[in-house]
């Protein structure tokens, strides 16, 4: 038997307990939640088919519209603020010098905390009493702008995406560092050489060779951003008045709180598919600007 074939072999033998680790508690999860989105279930007993009546009446609720509309603020802060800052740091801190390895730990950080304590953190942090932010704008003359950050619908889900992307920034800075890393010197020589500037080699040469990298990042974010859920429970429990109700929140809520497995199984089927969306448009885009 060829060398080669041994060797794929070898490689598929031992990829086979965690693909079957991953079907199980992966995907055939997946499809059992959408097969019950079609009924109306309690999580014990009897289940009633109702076709796609929880669609209907999710499709019907405000208050999902609203969790939808907060995920999307949560997408296009990610989009904008995590990725282009974890990229920025990755160029900054691409040396390995004493004060790169001390910062790349600092930004990284967040991460390695429960989100948990992170949300309990910047809760203290917005508290309108003694919190750090009001205490700041007071020390500058700036007492008008404090508020109770949380509470107030005009600016509270801003808010929150100021935790969960500080959260973030550091994996992502990580996974470019690593790209950036496999960029062969000599392409930079080769650049420097030609005379190009700063801007433009980043723009021209660095960003087309880590373009894949970046588009991971992109589909990272934007499935983090679909699937947040602790910072919110942690900080506002999706309140006040559902201001900061997300569609994991919202999932949540009707299927533990009120015990309509049949419903959370459907807002977990659209959260599926809404990301799906959201990804192939995202591949859609970044594959037109790589060509």
């Amino acid at each position: 038997m060829p060398t080669a074939v041994r060797s794929k072999g070898f490689i598929a033998l031992a990829l086979l307990p965690a693909l079957l680790l991953f079907v199980v508690f992966v995907i055939v999860p997946i499809f059992w939640s959408a097969y019950y989105g079609f009924f109306e279930w309690k999580g014990i007993g009897a289940t009633k088919f109702i076709g796609l009546g929880n669609y209907r009446e999710i499709l019907q609720d405000h208050i999902f519209w609203r969790a939808l509309r907060n995920n999307m603020i949560l997408v296009v802060s990610a989009i904008i603020g995590q990725v282009p800052i974890a990229l920025i740091l990755a160029i900054v801190l691409l040396k390995n010098s004493f004060f790169s390895r001390f910062v790349r730990s600092a930004v990284f950080m967040p991460m390695v905390l429960s989100t948990v304590v992170v949300g309990l953190i910047w809760g203290y942090i917005y508290n309108p009493q003694f919190g750090l932010v009001n205490t700041i704008l007071e020390a500058v003359g700036l007492e008008s702008w404090t508020r109770a950050w949380l509470s107030d619908i005009k600016v509270n889900m801003l808010a929150i995406t100021i935790p969960i992307n500080w959260s973030n920034i550091g994996p992502y800075m990580i996974i470019f560092i690593a790209a950036l890393q496999n960029i062969s010197p000599e392409i930079d020589d080769a650049a420097n050489i030609d005379g190009a500037q700063k801007g433009k080699k980043l723009f021209y040469v660095t960003l087309p060779m880590i373009w894949s990298t970046v588009v991971v990042t992109l589909v990272l974010c934007i499935s983090g951003s679909l699937k947040a859920f602790d910072h919110v429970m942690v900080m506002t429990h999706g309140g006040p008045a559902q201001s900061t109700e997300l569609l994991a929140t919202y999932m949540y809520n009707n299927t533990f709180r009120v015990y309509r497995y049949g419903y959370g199984s459907a807002v977990s089927t659209i959260i599926m598919i809404i990301s799906a969306l959201l990804i192939g448009i995202n591949y859609i885009l970044t594959r037109k600007k790589a060509d």
